[in-house]
């Protein structure tokens, strides 16, 4: 457990570096947010019958999808990785004394945690600060209605970082099995980009399909746990919440873990 917390911390650390790219970020995600809440209250507004949200709701759950944009969804593998079992340097880590899986996924972990340094927190006090004093407090960001809430959002964001990291460890090891993976890290980001309630939130989806979406993982990275941030799911929805992130989670790690033993067992290195 030792040598997996050294390889988070280091890893967590090499990320924290990028600090102009998250400035950039930061930028680029406060100016599709007000875009997106401009298009949001001229829906809500125009709106001729009952919505499953709040306007407040959606402006809330809109910024925390920018907020949290990088951390929660898997844009693709680890590149680094994928290159290493390109070309053939992926054998250093098979000589490592640990867990093959544990070690990948330990990196995917810090990923997918190094973003909330760099751009959540100071794109949260942006909003919170910037936007009422320039007159648009009712565009800025809520807080939970209640410290049950916020409780429930803390527990199933969690699950959502452990399920975006299993997501990108099945980008990561499908290398083993094609010759570029270009193909999963354009397919896969593309159904959870739509699926997960970035684009539109699942509430304003047809009836016919929300049980299906609500069915899916991609559900369990953002929708849910930014509803219950907002307020649009009560708190006491969290034990549902996390069982469906519980299930997706293992069944995507048991097939990543399929994935990675059946490709170390045919692994051919040629070279020296």
């Amino acid at each position: 457990m030792r040598a997996y917390w050294s390889l988070f911390v280091a890893r967590f650390a090499l990320l924290l570096q990028y600090r102009t790219a998250a400035l950039a970020g930061v930028v680029t995600q406060l100016f599709w947010g007000l875009v997106k809440i401009m298009v949001l209250e001229a829906f809500f507004t125009h709106a001729t019958t009952p919505q499953p949200m709040t306007l407040q709701e959606a402006i809330g759950y809109l910024w925390l999808i920018q907020v949290f944009l990088v951390a929660i969804v898997p844009w693709s593998g680890d590149r680094e990785i994928q290159e290493h079992i390109r070309s053939g340097a992926v054998g250093y880590d098979l000589l490592r004394p640990t867990d093959l899986y544990n070690f990948w996924f330990t990196r995917a972990l810090a990923m997918r945690t190094a973003p909330l340094i760099l751009r959540a927190i100071p794109l949260v006090l942006i909003i919170n600060l910037f936007l009422p004093f320039v007159g648009l407090s009712k565009w800025s960001l809520s807080f939970p209605p209640s410290m049950a809430s916020l409780v429930a959002f803390v527990v199933c964001f969690i699950g959502a970082i452990l399920l975006s990291s299993a997501f990108t460890m099945l980008m990561t090891v499908s290398m083993m099995w094609t010759i570029s993976g270009e193909g999963i890290n354009n397919l896969l980001p593309t159904f959870i980009i739509f699926f997960s309630g970035m684009i539109v939130p699942l509430p304003l989806f047809p009836e016919w399909i929300k049980p299906l979406l609500n069915a899916l993982p991609f559900s369990g990275l953002i929708d849910k746990p930014f509803r219950i941030f907002t307020g649009n799911l009560p708190a006491d929805a969290l034990f549902n919440v996390v069982l469906h992130q519980i299930f997706w989670i293992v069944v995507i790690i048991t097939l990543g873990r399929f994935i990675v033993n059946r490709g170390v067992s045919k692994l051919v290195i040629q070279g020296g």
